[in-house]
Order: C-alpha cells, then sequence, then structure tokens
C-alpha cells in the first residue's frame, strides 16, 4: 500500500512570542516495513536534519525574532509493506527496560500485567495483555492530558492512543519486557478516526512486534512510523517551548489516503 500524508501545525498565540523552538520528528525512514517514496517539511525556515539518541530523523527550529504565529507543514509518500509483520534493528532493545515518569508501573499496573499474559512473555501473552488494556481502559478523548501517566489512565479507565501505548509499555516492561513508544500515522476507512496515531512495539524474540492497543492491531498493516522513544516525550512529532506569547492556541490538520485514490481526485 503506497499512502500520501499532509500534516499542517499552526500554533497562534494571544501575545507576541520572544523567541522559540521547535523539535520535528516529522520525518519517516526507511525500513523493513516502509519505503520512503517522497517526503519535505514545510516550515518557516531552512533546517539540517540529524539523528537523536533512538535513531529518529530530528529537525530543531529556532526563531529568534518576534512572531505571533508558526505554521509547521509536512507532506510526502510512503510505501507500506502490509505483510510484515515484525522488523528487526542491529542495536540492542535493553535501554527500552526503562520505566520514566509516564510509564512507571504501579502495583495494579504489575499485578493487572502478570495477570492477564498469565505471566507469559511470548506474542500470544501480549496480545492477550493488550486485549485487556483495551477493555479496561475506554477510549475517550478529553479526558486526560499529554502529562498523564500510565498509571494515573489505568486508574482512571479512560484515555486516548497516548494513554493506551503507556499502558501497555508500563505493563511489558514490568513483566521485563522490552517496550517502546511509536508515533505515526494510520490509515483507515473511517474518516472520523484521527490519522496521527501512537502504538507500541515490544521486543519479541529477535525482532520488535507492533502492539496497537487502541485498535486492538497486533499487526501494522496501515500503520506509518515517524518516531520511537521510551514515552510520548521522546517520539512526538512536535515539542518546543518559547519565551512569551501567553495562551496558545494550536490547530493540527493531518490527511492519509492511498495514494491512488489522491490521483483520481
Amino acid at each position: 500500500m503506497r499512502l500520501s500524508i499532509s500534516h499542517a501545525t499552526t500554533y497562534r498565540y494571544d501575545d507576541q512570542v520572544r523567541a522559540s523552538i521547535q523539535y520535528l520528528r516529522l520525518t519517516p525512514h526507511d525500513s523493513e516495513r516502509q519505503q520512503v517514496l517522497s517526503w519535505q517539511l514545510d516550515l518557516p525556515r531552512p533546517v539540517h536534519a540529524q539523528l537523536d539518541p533512538y535513531g529518529n530523523i530530528l529537525h530543531v527550529l529556532t526563531l529568534d525574532e518576534p512572531h505571533e504565529s508558526i505554521v509547521i507543514g509536512a507532506r510526502g509518500q510512503v510505501e507500506i509493506d502490509e505483510t510484515c509483520e515484525a522488523e528487526h534493528e542491529r542495536h540492542s532493545a535493553l535501554p527500552f527496560l526503562r520505566f520514566t515518569r509516564l510509564t512507571q508501573a504501579d502495583d495494579a499496573i504489575r499485578e493487572f500485567a502478570a495477570q492477564q499474559s498469565k505471566a507469559r512473555t511470548d506474542r500470544n501473552g501480549l496480545i492477550d495483555l493488550m486485549h485487556a488494556l483495551n477493555a479496561h481502559i475506554a477510549y475517550q478523548p478529553g479526558i486526560t492530558e499529554v502529562d498523564t501517566s500510565a498509571a494515573e489512565a489505568f486508574a482512571g479507565r479512560r484515555g486516548v492512543c497516548q494513554d493506551h501505548t503507556h499502558a501497555f509499555l508500563a505493563c511489558a516492561r514490568s513483566l521485563g519486557v522490552p517496550a517502546r513508544y511509536v508515533s505515526g500515522y494510520l490509515y483507515t476507512d473511517d474518516a472520523e478516526h484521527l490519522a496521527s496515531h501512537a502504538w507500541a512495539e515490544a521486543w519479541v524474540g529477535d525482532a520488535w512486534y507492533s502492539f496497537d492497543v487502541t485498535n486492538c492491531l497486533a499487526r501494522p498493516e496501515r500503520h506509518l512510523k515517524l518516531a520511537v522513544g521510551l514515552d510520548y516525550l521522546d517520539a512526538c512529532p512536535v515539542r518546543g517551548m518559547r519565551r512569551g506569547g501567553g495562551c496558545e492556541q494550536m490547530h493540527a490538520q493531518v490527511q492519509v489516503a492511498p495514494l491512488l485514490q489522491v490521483r483520481q481526485q
């Protein structure tokens, strides 16, 4: 499947921002599952690409002159191998055993993980865990924040894909399974479904396998990966800081469609 992606994020501020810096993980890279056919960023000024500690393609956008808005765009075409279930890497998976503030497992999560997986750390055990988390944490936007931890979302039993992913990471790591956060895009036939998405990958045997708790999918057929990390803060597409500006309004528009469909329009 070939996907066409268009992603635009606009930030507007009540007051003038004196300076800002944005860390952009908006560029996918080639892997066993995906081949980038074309990709470009539309930014206020040229920036250079670099690799972050997790191998993600990172652009740092610095605006040191006063501004009242920022528009960040990304677009391109990527071919997805829908038959590829796992991805192999040379790098050690052991760093992804480390808990973070957002993925710390409390006693309730540890007990849940052991019970629902039946203490199995193979793929079937993690798939059972994925389904159990989907049933435990109902999908409900607007309930949690970007800094909501796995333990908080688990206790509240409501959240979004970010919370589902953090909870899975907490559970998997409590079982001794390396697991990482994935940000990216998901193509779905449902126009109401958000195209920006998050899911988890766990190291099973000698490869990374996907676990999309929100959709109960253990095969990443229509998933396009942007970045990975220990949690949302490592892998989110746009993360920044600023001086001044007052209140901020953010509007994001994402379109993901099969390439043939785009050509016919």
